[in-house]
This record gives structure tokens, sequence and C-alpha cells, in this order.
């Protein structure tokens, strides 16, 4: 593949800050990631963040089921010249903001029986929203290899007591067992980040507690409870986007066997599921 940086000046581009877009420019660097996948011919791969193919071509030589996600209009023709010159003609590549992508619908339209892996080096601006909507779909998706600021991947593997605990930590670790994959440097990337970053590993749960209807009350209980984290779960909890009573917050904690006092960030991912639990009986 072209280096990101020839490609953009020979066509009058620049990587773009409101994006996120940080490419990957070291092949060895794309070649290792994707290999660490273990992606084989049967994968149905969905790449989110395609940007100039750094990964789309690794991801095409191996399986011909691909769909890429690119929201940068100016780079798709480029993306769609890359893997043509390595013959790669097979990926559906998708002009369009990820966060309005209809994942069910991918995995129909690819006519597979298994579910989806998703890859990504993800705009570091909207990584957050992305996992979020990845875990409200993980019914349709096996694994996930992501790429985050290094910092952002503390708080997501975060365990409950600490300051990185946070909404994010708990939401993604109820719908997924999460593990370090490998740290990139800055000179792996075009233009070169001012942080490392990381790549984690979600296999996502094939049964959860929860039927579609309980998560989202599991969400919004976790949401609720971060929105005042330096509060006590009472106070933390009640009113907000929710509405919850003080009366029903405090009926609720005391079903789950929770200590109103306590706050948000020493709650497990077991607790909060027994909270939500409350919350669904007695709403």
């Amino acid at each position: 593949m072209t280096h990101p940086g020839q490609l953009l000046k020979e066509n009058s581009l620049y990587a773009g800050k409101e994006l996120g877009q940080n490419f990957l420019s070291n092949p060895a660097t794309a070649r290792m990631i994707v290999e660490k996948t273990g992606i084989t011919e049967d994968s149905h791969v969905l790449e989110i963040g395609s940007g100039l193919g750094a990964l789309t071509s690794h991801i095409a030589k191996i399986t011909r089921h691909v769909t890429a996600i690119e929201k940068d209009s100016r780079l798709v023709p480029l993306l769609k010249q890359e893997l043509a010159t390595e013959d790669l003609l097979h990926v559906n590549i998708m002009n369009m903001d990820v966060l309005k992508a209809d994942i069910p619908q991918i995995v129909q339209g690819g006519n597979q029986d298994s579910k989806l892996v998703v890859i990504g080096n993800l705009p570091y601006n909207i990584s957050s929203q992305i996992l979020f909507k990845l875990v409200e779909e993980s019914h349709c998706i096996e694994k996930a290899f992501l790429m985050f600021q290094k910092e952002l991947a503390k708080r997501i593997i975060a365990s409950p007591g600490g300051r990185d605990y946070s909404r994010l930590s708990a939401v993604v670790q109820y719908a997924a067992d999460i593990n370090f994959v490998t740290d990139i440097g800055p000179g792996s990337f075009f233009p070169k980040p001012a942080v490392d970053s990381t790549i984690l590993r979600f296999d996502f749960f094939e049964k959860k507690a929860f039927n579609r209807q309980q998560e989202k009350v599991l969400f919004n209980v976790i949401k609720a409870a971060f929105s005042k984290r330096r509060k006590s779960l009472k106070n933390s909890m009640c009113g907000g986007e929710f509405d919850f009573k003080k009366d029903f917050v405090e009926a609720v904690l005391e079903k789950a066997k929770i200590d109103s006092k306590r706050r948000a960030e020493t709650l497990t991912v077991e607790e909060f599921k027994n909270l939500a639990r409350a919350v669904w009986e007695n709403t």
C-alpha cells in the first residue's frame, strides 16, 4: 500500500483533526494487527474507519467477506484505487458514519451464518460512542479488535474502585471479556499522534443475563449512577434524565443489597446487574 502521506499529498488532501484521523503508515504493524485477529477465509469482517486501506488490504487477502466503513468521502476513491492495484475488488465499501450504520443488516447482507468480526483503528474523537454502539449490537458480533488511545483503553479495562473505572468500563465489561493485545507507538501513524495507542480484544458473550429491554434498563442505571460520580448512589441516581425519585432509588438499592452511601465507581458489574433487576421489577 502507498504511504498515506504520499497519497494525501498527491491528491492535495490532509488528515482531518475534526475526524480524528491518524492513518496507519507502517505495513509491518498493519500486518501484525491483522495476524493477531486470527481471522480466516470464512470470517465476515466489518472494518470501522478503513481510511486509506492499511488494514483493509491485509484483511481482504485473507477473507472475501469484508465490509469497510469510511465516513470521509474524500478518501473513498483513494481507498478503491489502492485496493484495485492489489486486485482486492471484493471489499464492500460503505461511505457513511458508523454511528448510523445498521450493523444487523450488514450481517444479513453478507449471507453469513456466523457473526461479525469487527476490526478498527477508531477515530479518537468518537471511539467511546462507537464502543457503546457495538455493545448494543453485540448479539450479531462475535469479537472485536479495536485500537484506542492508551488512556481510554485503561479506562475500558479498569477494575471497580479506582478513578479509571467508569460508565464505559461497566457497560463494556457486562457485554464482553476484554483482553490487552498490544501497544502501538506514534511512529506507526501518519500524522504521528501525541499519544500511544492500545489494541484491545473483545469477546462478546454468547449468552447474557438480560434480554434487550432489560439491557436498556441496565445501561440507564449505570448511566444514572455515574452521572454525579462524586456523590453517593442515593444522590447521584435521583432526578436526571431518567427522573428516578429518591424513595424509589432507596428502595431498589435496599432490594439489591447495596449500601446507598456507596459511589458508582465501587460497584462491580454483578452489583449493577442486581440493581438493574431491582429497578426492572419495581417499574
